[in-house]
């Protein structure tokens, strides 16, 4: 749907973004990652046209992406922004008028948007009267008012408490499902494993991973596996020989444990449970894969590496 190509923007001779490239796939939810400062606003900014670039192009299902497309975009910046004199009604049938919509499909939208949160009785309210969650909430209901193809979140979740962060994810994912195609920036890491598909790393304004959630994790793997076990630690530990080393053990009371194990040389799953069936009761024994936390960090600091290496 989406295709970026050597997108680079500068502000006084500095790089904002580099060479960047990327393409986004009908239906898919695209995490895009990095640190403070590494070009993701300066992005997001540009594919809305808030901005303009120095070079590359972005094209929008192969036709170069114009003012005329952001009628199918969908767009929840990082500051948010409603105007505060205006009644939840009011704010949305103006901006749904700005995205085509007529009064009548504005109110529709939006009334069904309302009993869909469980916030019909906001309506008539004003947005200064609006905790700040809940006006988050309306204008998450904005962002995906008109129906867009695709849809720009920047930080989603900032703000929320738990619950509320579940619910987005859930919308998030419906929306998935009926076929639009979400860019999501974000630092909750959690959320990135949880339900994007594709994911871009930005580093100082260009790319240092990119790929499927699941293989960049993958990539980053150890090679250590957790077993959690029913049993007597004593027993455990002395079940296991050269070919496993501990590295850390977690309690849960009742004689359960959990513990994460480095395979040596060819030792195996197979090996292991082979080794403690019979000394400790097994609950589950499967390969440790780290967060996208994790893979953030790593990925940052060999891109850091890399140019002092350069240097």
């Amino acid at each position: 749907m989406l295709e970026v190509s050597k997108l680079t923007k500068s502000y006084n001779r500095q790089y904002a973004l580099k060479d960047v490239s990327f393409t986004l796939n009908e239906g898919e939810i695209f995490g895009l990652l990095g640190p403070n400062g590494a070009g993701k606003s300066t992005l997001i900014r540009i594919v809305n046209q808030i901005i303009e670039q120095n070079s590359g192009w972005i094209k929008y299902n192969s036709d170069l992406f114009k003012r005329e497309h952001l009628k199918n975009v969908g767009y929840l910046p990082e500051e948010r922004g409603l105007y505060r004199s205006m009644t939840v009604e009011e704010h949305g049938v103006f901006l749904g008028r700005l995205r085509g919509m007529s009064i009548k499909e504005s109110k529709d939208a939006l009334k069904y948007w309302l009993e869909r949160f469980e916030i019909e009785e906001w309506r008539k309210k004003r947005i200064e009267e609006l905790s700040k969650g809940m006006a988050q909430k309306i204008q998450f209901i904005f962002t995906v008012l008109h129906q867009p193809k695709l849809i720009i979140l920047d930080e989603p979740f900032s703000g929320f408490d738990p619950l509320n962060v579940e619910l987005i994810k859930k919308e998030i994912q419906s929306l998935k499902s009926q076929g639009r195609t979400i860019l999501l920036s974000t630092h909750n890491m959690n959320s990135v494993e949880e339900i994007c598909d594709r994911a871009v790393l930005l580093h100082k304004g260009q790319i240092v991973l990119q790929g499927q959630v699941t293989d960049l994790r993958d990539e980053y793997k150890t090679g250590n596996y957790v077993v959690r076990f029913e049993g007597n630690m004593i027993s455990f530990v002395n079940a296991l020989w050269s070919g496993f080393e501990i590295i850390e053990t977690r309690e849960f009371g009742n004689n359960r444990f959990e513990a994460d194990l480095a395979m040596r040389g060819d030792s195996s799953i197979d090996t292991l449970m082979s080794v403690l069936i019979g000394h400790v009761k097994i609950e589950a024994i499967y390969e440790k894969l780290p967060g996208m936390q994790e893979v953030f960090i790593q990925a940052i600091e060999t891109a850091q590496k890399a140019v002092e290496d350069e240097k």
